[in-house]
């Protein structure tokens, strides 16, 4: 899959230092605005327990987990709507991902600078949102001045694709973003080609410190108040405890570290799995001898395009899938044993591929 998550948020929230956790690209993070110029790229194993458990019944010669992209984007700044800090740039580089992660920054720290003097994440979050909002009210304003004659003169099409516009701009001109205008899925359909930056999936970060990680504090809280009528996730994150982490050898020195700090898990493992879900991404699973693997797609994806994903020759000439539920796969303990119990099924063109489905395609070019 070649969808991603864009990581933004204001300069020193934490962004870079959280990106190195999650990937081995390593950023030059400095303690001052637009320490990152270029965005960075980071292809991202996500964490899955299915994989493993699939593993020890099959013991193959290799595991393949599934992987994301995380793009770091420099720090947003007011203005940058209108090209200040390098703000084309950086919103150019937010509308090209699929998905937004914003950080903010939920601590206290005299030892980092805080680009407005003082932390508020709301007041934060605020100012990316209004750029971001006046970008795609820019957008709409040409949208609407080359449909807006044919609209008035009685083209039917133009006059669906003119109102949409409007429904839009009046939205974003109340201060808010267009993910939760009042616009239906037939609507969008129309408009698919807007791509406004407002209207992609976006899931908050609250950077916290190390007291804060497992119940959050004040700052989380407005977060989560702010962004109540949003439908976003809220994850509390604290990116100084995940790069501490990141800097353990062995999985017993990490599982260490956690149980000390009273987590269950590393935080960046919870943030992948949110991002892997907020791009509407599942995961199927074949499973053989030399190699258990997880696959990427997208929710609703029937059998032959889901088969195209480990070689577009096997859609061409898809014949069927064999599928093995993942509950029915541990049950059984083996293909074998499940095939004998009458759980295999055989699944033609029309099948819906389910998260955790194990599958195996047979095919004919």
């Amino acid at each position: 899959m070649a969808l991603k998550c864009g990581i933004v948020g204001l300069p020193n929230v934490g962004k870079s230092t959280l990106f190195n956790c999650l990937s081995n690209a390593k950023a030059q993070a400095a303690n001052f605005p637009f320490c990152t110029i270029e965005p960075n790229v980071g292809t991202i194993t996500v964490p899955d327990e299915r994989l493993n458990e699939l593993a020890e019944l099959v013991n193959p010669e290799r595991i393949m987990p599934t992987t994301i992209e995380i793009v770091d984007i420099a720090g947003l700044v007011k203005g940058a709507s209108k090209g200040e800090g390098l703000g084309n740039k950086f919103l150019g580089n937010i509308r090209e991902c699929d998905a937004i992660i914003h950080v903010l920054r939920c601590f206290d720290d005299g030892n980092v600078v805080h680009v407005d003097g003082s932390v508020d994440p709301v007041r934060d979050k605020e100012v990316i949102d209004m750029e971001l909002q006046l970008k795609d009210l820019d957008t709409l304003e040409k949208r609407i001045e080359k449909v807006r004659k044919q609209a008035q003169v009685g083209e039917k099409e133009a006059k669906k694709v003119f109102d949409i516009y409007e429904k839009y701009r009046i939205h974003l001109e109340t201060g808010k973003s267009a993910r939760s205008a009042p616009i239906d899925e037939k609507e969008r359909e129309i408009v698919g080609d807007l791509f406004l930056l407002t209207d992609k999936p976006v899931l908050y970060v609250c950077n916290v410190d190390e007291a804060s990680a497992v119940n959050g504090n004040e700052y989380v809280e407005l977060v989560k108040t702010a962004v109540a009528d949003e439908d976003a996730e809220v994850l509390v994150l604290g990116v100084g405890i995940e790069a501490d982490i990141a800097s353990l050898d062995t999985f017993d020195e990490r599982k260490m570290f956690l149980d000390d700090l009273g987590l269950d898990e590393a935080g960046v493992s919870k943030m992948i799995r949110s991002a892997y879900d907020l791009l509407k991404l599942q995961t199927y699973f074949t499973a053989g001898e030399k190699e258990v693997r997880a696959w990427t797609i997208e929710e609703g994806t029937k059998a032959p395009q889901a088969a195209a994903v480990i070689h577009t020759d096997f859609e061409k000439g898809f014949i069927r899938a064999e599928v093995i539920g993942y509950d029915d796969y541990l049950t059984f303990k083996s293909e074998a044993a499940v095939r004998d119990a009458g759980k295999l099924k055989i699944e033609g063109k029309e099948y819906v591929v389910h998260d955790g489905d194990v599958m195996h395609f047979r095919f004919n070019v």
